[in-house]
């Protein structure tokens, strides 16, 4: 069937942003297609009256599966894809194993860009659409105990800025949405892979680590300028509403900050300040 109200599908909607942003578009108007990995949030979901699909973004055929129910449903419309999917695998460099780099990058890189190319070719046949990214300040600040993490959004930033250019001159725009602190689930999943992952006693590390540990376990807020997850949901309603949409989306005081940063300071000087955020 036909929808009149445009249509988004948004990935990793269990809690923090996927689910602030999807509860926001959805009282704005937008028929908004959740989705989560698990079962029990799904039905969750569902519960509190969302759309809610169950999306893996590490498997394929979940992918495919997904989207061909939504286009099912809405008549093969989809104007609009939030890829905010992703975890944070902590560590140094030298602690993360070839297996933990490859699974932060399945989920935090290729199954979303897996999801966006299959989007794509909706949105090639309508002639528009928009595909929001959730990128990170550590998107362009690298910071330690982050290798990975950065890692895998310094790569979802290059390969955005790709398709942006691909794209010049059709209807179809991709942007990137770049938080700082926000009030998630974020440190709590993170805190899991630490120790799933990380040999932690075992490392060079190990004294570092005990302060990383300590931040992963802290009640409330981290670190300042934490915002709540709807300020991500605010950028994101720009981002797919705006006539001209940005390429980036910077939201917190620290994203701006270091943005600023890393245009006006000599690379030293501009590294000394990423150690002193961690």
């Amino acid at each position: 069937m036909a929808h009149a109200s445009p249509v988004i599908l948004i990935t990793g909607c269990s809690s923090g942003i996927g689910y602030h942003t999807a509860k926001l578009l959805q009282a704005r108007g937008w028929t908004v297609f959740a989705s989560c990995r698990k079962n029990e949030d799904v039905e969750r979901l569902r519960g509190e009256g969302l759309n809610c699909l169950l999306l893996d973004v590490d498997d394929s055929e979940a992918i495919q599966r997904a989207l061909a129910d939504l286009l099912a449903q809405t008549g093969g419309r989809l104007d609009a894809l939030f890829n905010n999917a992703g975890f944070g695998q902590p560590g140094a460099v030298e602690d993360i194993s070839r297996q933990a780099m490859r699974e932060q990058f399945e989920t935090n890189l290729f199954g979303p860009w897996e999801l966006a190319n299959a989007v794509m070719k909706v949105m090639r046949k309508q002639g528009r659409g928009r595909i929001v990214f959730n990128s990170s300040i550590l998107g362009f600040a690298a910071m330690r105990w982050r290798g990975a993490y950065n890692a895998s959004k310094f790569a979802m930033e290059g390969l955005c800025d790709t398709l942006r250019h691909e794209l010049h001159g059709t209807d179809i725009h991709v942007s990137l949405v770049e938080p700082g602190p926000i009030e998630s689930r974020f440190r709590p999943n993170a805190l899991a892979r630490f120790l799933k992952n990380v040999d932690i006693d075992g490392s060079f590390h190990r004294e570092a680590y005990q302060q990383q540990l300590a931040r992963l376990k802290k009640e409330g807020h981290a670190a300042p300028f934490t915002l709540p997850a709807e300020a991500v949901a605010e950028a994101v309603w720009q981002a797919i509403t705006h006539p001209h949409p940005k390429a980036r989306y910077r939201v917190t005081f620290p994203t701006k900050l270091y943005w600023a940063l890393r245009r006006l300071l000599p690379q030293r000087w501009y590294d000394r300040a990423c150690r002193a955020a961690t």
